[in-house]
């Protein structure tokens, strides 16, 4: 009898063709699920007589209080190294091998850039004119040369972020608690004093850290006051790290020119959600790493991680 592999969240429906799944077809099969999940309840029901679940990023919390309704789950495979949304003590305890996939940094770079080059000139708004007979230009563009980019966080996706900046001709500064000159030196960056001094300068700030104690609320309603009125605000991190509501008063009181965000509290995010309709704000549903060559490496690696397991083989372990 063939296992049973659910893949989640699958919304685009590409999971079993944009990768190769023979391998291990003749012993697995494969079902992939386009509509989310929203409850532990309903995912309980749903992966009851799976043996495998193949899950995208932290969208799907695997607590222990899911994992131990899952006896017959063995192998949990998450995209990406890094998943703080697994129970790794419950899945050993219940005997569930949790694996990762690489992943790419580009994809996210290039929407950073997608959402601020939006927000700068105005794009959606002469868009939609343009298609429904609205007026021939209504905005007038932000010029990002000359102008100052801060970044919050200087690793592999806030680095590659900054070398676009500079060949735009844009000023770029950074910070984070644990950025040293060198580090910055060496990105062809300036190092910010501090936090507040990076977002007072700013004309366009871009979020690029890793969510934790010390990144969720970095930026709230204090820091966010500190933004000049013309500055953007760029989000493609972690929600977490801003703090929605102070985000919404931002943008529903003019205190900032716009907001560029790809991370939500909830996703996907409710009908009803207030970001769906908060003014300034260009907003994508979390289409950071939704790109083809990350969608091969997660689904074709994730196959390699099911056909290592089936064969007694190391996998790519998680925790």
């Amino acid at each position: 009898m063939r296992l049973r592999c659910a893949v989640l969240d699958d919304f685009q429906n590409i999971a079993t063709t944009v990768a190769d799944w023979s391998a291990v077809q003749d012993r697995v099969e494969v079902v992939s699920f386009t509509e989310h999940f929203a409850t532990e309840d309903e995912l309980a029901v749903a992966l009851a007589d799976f043996d495998i679940a193949v899950t995208l990023r932290e969208r799907v919390p695997f607590r222990a209080g899911l994992l131990d309704r899952l006896p017959r789950l063995k192998l949990l495979v998450a995209s990406g190294m890094r998943n703080s949304v697994i129970d790794y003590t419950a899945a050993e305890r219940n005997g569930v091998t949790v694996c990762g996939t690489t992943s790419s940094s580009t994809p996210p770079v290039e929407l950073t850039w997608a959402l601020l080059l939006g927000l700068a000139r105005g794009l959606v708004t002469e868009n939609n004119a343009l298609r429904t007979g609205g007026p021939w230009q209504s905005t007038v563009g932000a010029d990002l040369h000359g102008r100052r980019l801060g970044l919050l966080g200087l690793g592999k996706i806030g680095s590659r972020v900054a070398q676009v900046g500079l060949a735009f001709g844009m000023e770029v500064t950074a910070w984070s608690e644990n950025l040293t000159k060198e580090r910055a030196d060496e990105a062809g960056v300036h190092l910010a004093p501090s936090k507040e001094e990076l977002l007072h300068g700013s004309d366009f700030v871009s979020v690029h850290l890793v969510l934790g104690e010390r990144t969720r609320g970095l930026l709230g309603a204090p820091e966010l006051a500190l933004l000049k009125p013309t500055a953007y605000v760029v989000n493609t991190s972690r929600s977490a790290i801003v703090d929605q509501d102070a985000l919404l008063a931002a943008l529903h009181e003019g205190r900032i020119a716009g907001a560029g965000v790809d991370v939500f509290d909830i996703e996907p995010l409710p009908g009803d959600h207030p970001m769906r309709t908060a003014p300034r704000l260009l907003a994508t549903p979390h289409l950071g790493y939704v790109s083809h060559s990350n969608y091969r490496t997660y689904y074709g690696q994730a196959v390699e991680d099911i056909e290592a397991y089936l064969a007694g083989h190391p996998v790519r372990r998680l925790g």
